[in-house]
């Protein structure tokens, strides 16, 4: 066996070359030692597996014919790895029954003698592409679930969401996603998106609720030239954008009904059709939709197409409100303290075990959104590394405290432990709330009426853990909630 390490600073990968013929391994050596790459070449499948269970290899090229063993023997043992290195295969000429059946087992490519440097140069560089890119995917969907705060967690419940993630996440069924404001939904279909194939394309999340009907249409299906005033340009919708990656459809419930007889055709031709063109178009996205509205309660309202739901409807997956998995909110809270200590720089910050008692026995009405922005508040504002009950807002204290309303007349009163900016958090929740009873719980419309824009209003909506105290308890109807 022989291993030429590269040029210090010019390290591309390792590369595993079997070959019986050693003039053929003495010159594939050289050839790839020239272009940066560690090379270690063995005669046969023996030392070739010894080699692939010992070292960390990125790229084997083997020989198809190997004495009386085989480069299929080799390719078996490389695919068999946990990290599998990719593999080409060297073939002779007119033996193409031999490479059909190695590229059916796994081979990333072969190649035939007598070849061109050029050609195995490129192939080399190609198949060392694809493995950095499988490697960098791995490594974004291991990050990706620790990170999920919203909706990871050691709760049947949790457990129960995250098994159908893994079930549903290879395929390309059209996926609702259900919950309260707050649940996490978006990061689950993120999760559902980088756990498949589709984790290296785009993910494009669209906020139903926030556009009116046509532009919702020309940002979901593009337009033409000249479609409406302004259309100065020919723009293709999210659906097509997206390729072959996800676009998620949060907010679904409160589509307009027209736009959702033109997602409904859409969804079942696979084609979309841009505003002002007569021309479809197709599109290979997956799509995913996201409400926390009842939608069974809408069709039978009016207010959601019957057909439209079950189109979308194939496969549902509902999270629970954090106070159904209260076991899980120390465990949230942690990481969210965990993740605000590394962003302050103050690694000692930790909660009182009796800051943790009154958080797990809060109702969360914003769910784990709410409890994110209080851990948040907290670490910001502690001057100890300590998190105490004092730290946490009155509600969860269980205390409520006097404050003035406004009109009222007379000054405030101000004395020990008077916190300004406590009052005013209180004070801009009341005006929420005021506008979105005044606006019928239209959030556009309370927007307008409180002169902010939709985004800075739902901000401050989740800000506040604020969901709709007309609706029913356990569920929204979407009505003045994120």
């Amino acid at each position: 066996m022989t291993t030429i390490q590269a040029q210090e600073g010019a390290f591309r990968g390792h590369v595993l070359i079997v070959d019986d013929e050693l003039s053929m391994r003495e010159y594939l050596e050289l050839l790839l030692h020239r272009e940066g790459y560690v090379v270690t070449s063995v005669p046969g499948v023996k030392p070739a597996c010894e080699v692939l269970a010992r070292d960390g290899v990125d790229l084997v090229i083997s020989d198809m014919k190997l004495g009386t063993g085989s480069g299929l023997d080799v390719l078996r043992t490389a695919r068999a790895r946990k990290e599998p290195p990719e593999v080409v295969l060297i073939t002779a000429f007119g033996s193409p029954a031999a490479a059909v059946e190695a590229m059916r087992e796994g081979a990333y490519d072969y190649i035939c003698k007598p070849f061109d440097n050029d050609e195995l140069r490129l192939l080399v560089q190609k198949a060392l592409e694809k493995r950095l890119l499988r490697q960098e995917n791995t490594t974004l969907r291991a990050r990706l679930l620790p990170g999920l705060g919203m909706a990871v967690g050691q709760s049947a419940r949790m457990q129960a969401v995250w098994s159908l993630v893994e079930k549903v996440a290879p395929g390309r069924s059209t996926v609702l996603v259900t919950g309260e404001s707050g649940t996490g939904k978006e990061l689950v279909a993120r999760a559902i998106h980088m756990r498949g194939s589709r984790a290296a394309q785009p993910f494009l999340p669209f906020n139903c609720a926030a556009l009116n009907e046509g532009t919702l249409e020309s940002e979901l299906f593009g337009h033409v030239k000249g479609a409406f005033t302004g259309a100065l340009h020919e723009r293709s919708g999210l659906l097509v954008s997206a390729g072959e990656g996800t676009v998620m459809l949060d907010e679904v419930g409160e589509m307009p009904l027209a736009t959702q007889v033109k997602l409904l055709r859409v969804l079942q031709e696979r084609k979309v059709k841009p505003v002002g063109s007569a021309a479809e178009v197709p599109f290979q996205a997956r799509v995913i939709a996201a409400t926390n509205r009842r939608l069974e309660a809408e069709v039978k309202a009016g207010r959601f197409r019957e057909d439209l739901f079950y189109r979308l409807n194939v496969i549902t997956l509902e999270l629970p409100p954090l106070r159904e998995r209260a076991g899980d909110i120390s465990l949230l809270a942690s990481h969210f303290l965990s993740r605000m200590a590394e962003e302050l720089g103050r690694p000692a910050l930790r909660f009182a075990q009796e800051t943790l008692d009154l958080l797990e026995r809060y109702a969360f009405p914003g769910n784990v959104r709410q409890l994110q922005n209080m851990v948040e508040r907290a670490a910001t504002l502690s001057d100890s590394d300590l998190l105490g009950p004092s730290t946490l807002p009155p509600a969860v204290r269980g205390e409520s405290e006097p404050v003035s309303r406004p009109g009222e007349p007379g000054e405030p009163s101000l004395g020990t432990g008077f916190n300004l900016e406590r009052h005013l958090d209180d004070s801009e929740r009341r005006y929420l709330l005021a506008a979105l009873k005044q606006a019928g719980g239209v959030k556009t419309r309370a927007a307008e009426l409180l002169g902010l824009s939709f985004r800075s209003f739902r901000y401050r909506l989740a800000k506040h853990g604020l969901t709709d105290e007309l609706e029913e308890p356990g569920f929204n109807s979407g009505k003045g909630t994120l």
